[in-house]
C-alpha cells in the first residue's frame, strides 16, 4: 500500500470515529429534549417566568411592570422570543413543551448555519457536518438548548446574521455575487441582528462585531446602515419604554447591573477550555492565519467579540450559557481551519511572513513535506475526536446509555446519581442535564396539591411559576428580578412584606431563597416549614402561614 493511500485510510477512519462520537452526542441530546418536552414543571429556574411573559404578551399586556405593585412581577428580557410563541399560547394555553421545542429547533438551525458556513468556504462536507454537530455536542449547549429560555434563540439569530454578512462580497471575488443578492443578504443579516438584540441584550457584542466587519469592508455602508439600524433599534426601545411608563428601562437595563464575581469567571473559563480546548485551539490557529496571512473575515471578528460575552459570565445570575455565542463562532473557525487543511484552499497575502514561509518550504525535503502535511490532516481531524471525548455527558441507565456507561466505566460525578457530566462543576455552571424521572413529576404534582385550589382566594408565593400555573393561581413575583433591583437600590419591598405579614399567601414555595433579605425575614417570621419535597435534584420547601397552623393545633 502506498504512503498516500495509508494516509487516506487513516484520515477516513479518523473522520469516521469523530462523526460517530458526534452522532452519539446528538442522540443523547435528542433523548434529553424528548424527556424535557414531556416534563410539566420548571426544569431550570426561570422557565416558568418566561412562560408567564409569553402568556402576558398573548393577552396584550407588557411584562415590564412596577415591581413594587402586586403581583410584584416583571421580566428582565426583551420580548421577541416570547412574541414568537404567543400563537402557541392561544392554541394550547400555558405549556412548557412548545418553548422547549422552540429552543431545540433553534439549536438545530444554528448547527445547520455553522455547517453551511464551513461548507460554503471550504467545500468539505465531512468537516462541515462535524462543525455543526460539534456545536450540539457542547455540554453548555446540551444544558440550555431545549429549555424554555430565550438565550439560545438569540445565538441562532446572531449566527444567521454573521453567516449572512459573510456571504456578502464587497470586493472582487472568484465567487461572483449579484448586487441584488448581496443587498438581500445584508438586509437579512441586519434583520437577524435586530432580532437577536430584542431576544436578549447580550447580543450587543455581535452587533459590535457585525458593524466592525462592515466598516472594515465598506465604511460608507457601515455608517449608513449603522445609523439606520440605530434609529430603528432606538425607536423600538423608546416606544416600549414610553408605553410601559419607564418600566422597560428599569427592568431591562437597571435590573441587569449585577455584581461581577471574579472566581466564577475564572472557574468557567478554565472549565470551558478543558471541555472545548481541542476546537478552541483550531479556531485560534485560523484566527491567527487570517490576522497575519489573509484578510479578516466576519467570523474571526465575531470570535473576538464573542469573548466579551464569555467574559460577562462572571456576573451574578450569568453562567455557562454566556459562552454559547463563543461556541458557535469557535465551531465555524475550527471547521474553516480543518476544511482548509484537508482541501489546501489556503490563500496567503504577499507579506514578510508568507515570503519567509515559502523560503522555509523550499529548503525542506519533498518527503518530509508530504508526511508533515499528512500528519497535519490526520491530527486536525483527530481534534474533533479529542473534543468529542472531552465533552461526554451521559445518562447512566437504560439499555443503550447504561451499556455505554458501563463500557466506559463512567460513574456519576454530579449531584444526580444517574448522570455523568465531564464538566464536573464550577460556580456559575448549570447543575442540570439529567433526565427528569416519573418521581420528579409526581413530586411536582405533590407541591401543586400543597398550594391548594383557586377557591381559597389566596395566591401562592413561589420561586417557580409552574406550581401556580398548574394550580390555576396567578403568578406572583419574579424573585431574582426583585433581588437584583433591591441590591441596586431600585426596589422597595414594603408592600410585599405587608402582604406576607398579613399572611395573604396560601403557601410559600422556596427552591433557593432568592428573595431580598427583608422579604426572607418576613417569610420566616410569618410562615412555617411543613414539607420538603425533592424534584430534579433540588429540595423544595413548602411553608404555610403560622397563624393557620396555630389555629389547627388548637
Amino acid at each position: 500500500m502506498s504512503e498516500k493511500r495509508i494516509v487516506g485510510v487513516m484520515l477516513k477512519v479518523t473522520l469516521a470515529v469523530a462523526l460517530i462520537l458526534m452522532i452519539g452526542h446528538l442522540l443523547v441530546y435528542v433523548t434529553y429534549t424528548a424527556r424535557l418536552v414531556q416534563f410539566p414543571f420548571d426544569y431550570d429556574q426561570g422557565e416558568g417566568f418566561e412562560l408567564n411573559d409569553t402568556v402576558l404578551l398573548s393577552q396584550g399586556q407588557w411584562p415590564y411592570r412596577d415591581n413594587a405593585v402586586y403581583p410584584f412581577y416583571a421580566s428582565n428580557y426583551p420580548p421577541l422570543f416570547h412574541v414568537l410563541l404567543v400563537p402557541f399560547v392561544w392554541l394550547f394555553g400555558a405549556q412548557y413543551w412548545y418553548g422547549r421545542l422552540a429552543g431545540f429547533i433553534a439549536t438545530l438551525i444554528t448547527a445547520a448555519a455553522i455547517g453551511y458556513a464551513v461548507q460554503r468556504e471550504t467545500r468539505q462536507r465531512a468537516i462541515a457536518l462535524l462543525a455543526g454537530l460539534a456545536y450540539l455536542a457542547s455540554n453548555y449547549i446540551y444544558h440550555i438548548g431545549p429549555l424554555f429560555r430565550q438565550h439560545i434563540t438569540m445565538v441562532m439569530f446572531e449566527t444567521l446574521a454573521i453567516v449572512a454578512l459573510s456571504g456578502v462580497r464587497f470586493l472582487p471575488s472568484p465567487i461572483p455575487t449579484k448586487k441584488g443578492n448581496a443587498n438581500r443578504a445584508l438586509w437579512f443579516g441586519l434583520i437577524c441582528l435586530l432580532a437577536a438584540g430584542y431576544t436578549k441584550q447580550l447580543a450587543i457584542t455581535t452587533v459590535g462585531a457585525f458593524f466592525a466587519y462592515l466598516f472594515i469592508r465598506s465604511p460608507r455602508r457601515a455608517i449608513v446602515y449603522g445609523i439606520g439600524f440605530g434609529v430603528v433599534a432606538g425607536a423600538i426601545f423608546l416606544a416600549i419604554n414610553v408605553s410601559t411608563g419607564g418600566q422597560w428601562w428599569t427592568n431591562i437595563i437597571t435590573a441587569n447591573v449585577n455584581q461581577y464575581i471574579i472566581g466564577q469567571a475564572i472557574g468557567l473559563a478554565r472549565q470551558f477550555f478543558g471541555l472545548h480546548g481541542a476546537l478552541f485551539v483550531l479556531a485560534c490557529l485560523y484566527a491567527l492565519y487570517e490576522l497575519y496571512l489573509a484578510r479578516l473575515s466576519a467570523y474571526v471578528i465575531w470570535f473576538g467579540f464573542a469573548m466579551i460575552s464569555a467574559a460577562l459570565s462572571g456576573k451574578w445570575g450569568a453562567g455557562d450559557s454566556y459562552f454559547a455565542t463563543l461556541i458557535a463562532a469557535m465551531c465555524i473557525l475550527a471547521g474553516l481551519f480543518a476544511g482548509n487543511v484537508l482541501s489546501g484552499r489556503w490563500s496567503f497575502a504577499d507579506n514578510y511572513l508568507s515570503r519567509f514561509g515559502r523560503r522555509v518550504l523550499l529548503r525542506l525535503q519533498p518527503q518530509f513535506k508530504m508526511w508533515a502535511g499528512s500528519l497535519l490532516k490526520v491530527g486536525t481531524a483527530a481534534a474533533f475526536i479529542l473534543y468529542g471525548l472531552a465533552v461526554i455527558h451521559l445518562p447512566l441507565s437504560g439499555p443503550i446509555f447504561g451499556t455505554i456507561a458501563q463500557a466506559l466505566h463512567l460513574q456519576s460525578n454530579t449531584k444526580f446519581a444517574d448522570f455523568y457530566d465531564a464538566a464536573g462543576w464550577t460556580q456559575g455552571y448549570a447543575t442540570i442535564g439529567q433526565l427528569p424521572s416519573d418521581a420528579d413529576s409526581a413530586n411536582g404534582w405533590q407541591i401543586v396539591a400543597a398550594i391548594g385550589s383557586p377557591a381559597d382566594g389566596r395566591p401562592a408565593l413561589s420561586e417557580e411559576a409552574a406550581f401556580s400555573f398548574r394550580a390555576g393561581k396567578p403568578i406572583v413575583t419574579n424573585p431574582t428580578q426583585l433581588l437584583n433591583l433591591y441590591l441596586n437600590g431600585h426596589y422597595d419591598p414594603a408592600t410585599l412584606i405587608a402582604m406576607i405579614q398579613a399572611q395573604r399567601f396560601s403557601v410559600v414555595i422556596f427552591r433557593a431563597r432568592f428573595y431580598p433579605q427583608p422579604v426572607l425575614e418576613a417569610i420566616d417570621a410569618n410562615y412555617q416549614l411543613v414539607a420538603t419535597i425533592p424534584m430534579n435534584g433540588y429540595s423544595y420547601q413548602v411553608l404555610k402561614p403560622r397563624q393557620s397552623l396555630d389555629n389547627v393545633a388548637h
